[in-house]
């Protein structure tokens, strides 16, 4: 019975997002409402100007409500995986209002950074709040240590929701590349969770699996659609949910190791560059200084899906 839950929640997703996916694709179209690229983002990319964007907002809530309708069959086992969709839902809400207000004003500056950043906070308290209201074990294990002081647990998961939110939303910049990376991690933790019995959180899991799979195919390139940071704000923000309640917070480390790279290489450049001046790669994220060296679109996503599939099953045969 379990494995059927598990089988349909990807396959109902799946369908429900390829159908619907393309209604809203035309009606963006039919509403001239499509992505304003950075005008100090890289030139080559200026094609892409006015391609739909927001795609999160059809298959992140079909997904949500899919696993959802799945797991209140299941009363006793919602909370946890509850608290991830919650999150997954929050979480796309800053996207939403970012996007929101890109598409209203035709610009690509949407919420500010501190608007941004002040919400996304807010949102990781309501986690730790409903992570503590359900009891779950609060403490942190780096090596052989073991730290059980709530206040550093709090600002650790502050800390990692926000900035894999974020992270995942700046390897949004080329064709296909987040939603593959995403169906990697995310089917990951699924793996994760069934080995720890954890099967509601797996459902969710697999719901979002499901949904970008159907949502690559009007993603990859050329895209005919967008996630926007509905999407992957949503989807960052989600995964880092789903590691803490693992009790697997530094498995993202590596079975994300392409969403720190790309954070990586944009901490590094900015600071660097406020240092001596001088820049260390052509372009940040990482993915533009490829695209510089003269990788192709495709090369460059097939190469970081490549090293975030090797990543991710090295950690499930090791760990």
């Amino acid at each position: 019975m379990e494995a059927l839950k598990l089988c349909l929640s990807v396959l109902i997703t799946g369908g429900m997002v390829w159908a619907l996916l393309p209604i809203f694709i035309q009606f963006m179209h039919q509403r001239q409402e499509g992505q304003q690229i950075l005008e100090e983002g890289p030139k080559w990319q200026e094609y892409k100007s006015g391609t739909p964007t927001m795609g999160g907002i059809v298959f992140l809530p079909i997904s949500l409500l899919i696993s959802s309708i799945f797991l209140l069959m299941d009363p006793e086992n919602f909370l946890p995986a509850g608290l991830i969709s919650l999150m997954i839902f929050l979480f796309g809400g800053v996207g939403f209002a970012d996007d929101f207000l890109k598409l209203k004003y035709h610009r690509n500056l949407g919420l500010r950074a501190w608007q941004k950043a002040s919400l996304q906070l807010i949102f990781a308290a309501v986690f730790l709040w409903a992570y503590n209201y359900e009891q779950l074990p609060i403490r942190l294990e780096i090596g052989d240590w073991v730290f059980s002081a709530s206040w550093l647990f709090i600002l650790f998961a502050i800390f990692w929701l926000v900035g894999f939110s974020n992270a995942v939303n700046l390897t949004d910049g080329l064709d296909g590349l987040c939603g593959g990376l995403s169906i990697i991690a995310y089917g990951t933790y699924a793996w994760i969770a069934l080995e720890q019995e954890q099967v509601a959180i797996a459902l969710v899991c697999l719901a979002v699996v499901g949904s970008l799979l159907a949502f690559m195919i009007f993603n990859h390139k050329p895209a005919k659609v967008f996630m926007g940071d509905v999407g992957s704000l949503a989807l960052g923000g989600g995964l880092a949910a789903v590691a803490l309640i693992l009790q697997r917070p530094w498995s993202l480390l590596w079975v994300g190791i392409i969403f720190v790279l790309e954070t990586l290489s944009v901490i590094i450049q900015v600071a660097v560059f406020k240092t001596t001046g001088h820049r260390v790669f052509k372009m940040s994220p990482i993915h533009h200084h490829f695209e510089l060296l003269g990788w192709s679109e495709w090369k460059i996503v097939l190469v970081f899906w490549l090293v975030g599939l090797v990543a991710a099953g090295s950690y499930l045969l090791i760990f």
